[in-house]
């Protein structure tokens, strides 16, 4: 059967998708990139913000257009999937299945149901099938969550935290390195919190350490890291590790105490502070990287300047930023979502506007310096090579390295570059010629 797959949201739902590859593929079942062609279409959706819903829904609406024409069935899976099974069941009847999260140790039963086509029920135990490219992939540790941010529906989707045993995880990234991985980026709904629910204790360290020694990896990156369990043994394991990055994703929301009190989050400003300065006394060429709120409910003027002298004060290199969006049934849907959308806008725009000088001067400084970078493109009009160094997660949110190079090179190759100028949140350089 042809199928089409389409996955929306985040790097933990496309390890979703790639794993619903997995049993379609060992199924022998053709995946089309073309949703015209497609006979059925399975879609992977977020439902975390109202945005992300927003794009889901009409995702939604869009495929089931296709059933005038050659498309047969259409499964929507995920977090919107799952949040909302009940109403869209009743609201969207040209969906044929809506699949929630807690079903999908059943999907490859439930999809034999649904397509009339027989496909194996070994969700999570086929290898993959890396939807990107294929010399970086995602590599899952743990999935939900036990930190109750009062903003969040993330634990309402995906439950409690449950990390991923060891034995697994090492066991997964031994096929992706086989596969011809060199990148592996770590993710979690809280990575530092890695093991804590199987007995007590952090094991976000011991697990770097077990990956590092792995034949054949190049980099191991970590992403997202809550600042009050960033212990200094983690740190000595980056500065130690040869191949993990000193690459730290770190979500500290806001700047504000208050604030962060009224978000349910552990830790304070002068926490943050401290762990960041620690960070970077300890690796001085560690990237920080972090995401914000502005506008939740209460915020005040001044408060948004904590958020903001926040940002001077760490300088953060990389920094993404969203406008409250009230979600129901979570503890801050009590709350009145009483800060107009103009002035939630505005403080976005100069959280962003801040950011953008904190990042120019900090890149401006790696000038006439080297990295290894990693290829991933030629870009044709200017026929330029992109790629990113240990300074970019892949992303496309930090940036990325362009440079020239007389020498035919290939995307997962590693070369080394010498920087010569910024632009925006890129680094411009060239190829340095081996000696």
């Amino acid at each position: 059967m042809k199928i089409g797959v389409i996955s929306l949201g985040c790097a933990k739902n496309l390890v979703d998708t790639e794993n619903l590859l997995g049993i379609l593929t060992a199924s022998n079942q053709e995946i089309v990139r073309s949703y015209e062609e497609a006979e059925a279409l399975i879609i992977n959706t977020c439902g975390f913000i109202e945005s992300a819903k927003t794009e889901a829904i009409d995702t939604i609406l869009n495929a089931a257009d296709l059933k005038e024409n050659n498309l047969k069935k259409l499964i929507v899976m995920g977090c919107l999937s799952t949040r909302y099974k009940p109403q869209l069941e009743e609201e969207m009847p040209e969906v044929d299945r809506f699949i929630a999260i807690e079903e999908y140790g059943h999907l490859g039963e439930i999809l034999t149901e649904v397509l009339g086509e027989r496909i194996v029920n070994s969700y999570g135990k086929s290898p993959r099938v890396l939807s990107g490219k294929p010399w970086m992939a995602y590599l899952r540790i743990a999935d939900g969550c036990d930190n109750r941010c009062s903003y969040c529906a993330i634990p309402l989707i995906r439950g409690d935290m449950h990390s991923v045993p060891e034995e697994a995880v090492i066991e997964e990234a031994k096929r992706l390195i086989a596969g011809g991985v060199k990148e592996l980026n770590l993710i979690a709904q809280d990575s530092s919190r890695y093991g804590y629910d199987l007995d007590g204790q952090l094991h976000l360290s011991p697990l770097l350490r077990k990956l590092n020694a792995l034949e054949g990896v190049k980099w191991i990156r970590v992403l997202y890291l809550y600042p009050d369990e960033i212990p200094d043994d983690l740190i000595e394991t980056m500065k130690e590790c040869e191949h993990v990055l000193p690459y730290f994703d770190i979500p500290v929301q806001h700047g504000n105490d208050r604030i962060l009190k009224a978000m349910h989050r552990r830790g304070n400003r002068r926490l943050i502070i401290e762990r960041c300065a620690k960070i970077r006394e300890q690796l001085p060429d560690a990237v920080l990287r972090t995401t914000l709120i502005t506008g939740f409910p209460t915020e005040t003027e001044e408060e948004h300047q904590d958020t903001l002298s926040l940002i001077e004060t760490v300088r953060f290199d990389h920094l993404g930023a969203f406008t409250y969006s009230s979600e129901e049934d979570t503890p801050a849907y009590e709350m009145e979502d009483d800060i107009p959308m103009e002035t939630k806008e505005r403080r976005l725009a100069e959280i962003m506007a801040l950011q953008q000088t904190v990042s120019e001067s900090l890149l401006e400084k790696r000038i006439g310096t080297e990295d290894e970078v990693m290829v991933e493109s030629r870009d044709e009009l200017t026929g330029m090579y992109v790629g990113r160094s240990a300074l970019f997660a892949p992303d496309n949110v930090d940036g990325c390295v362009r440079f020239r190079s007389a020498e035919d090179l290939q995307a997962g190759d590693f070369v080394t570059v010498r920087y010569r100028k910024a632009a925006g949140h890129n680094l411009i350089g060239d190829l340095v010629t081996p000696r």
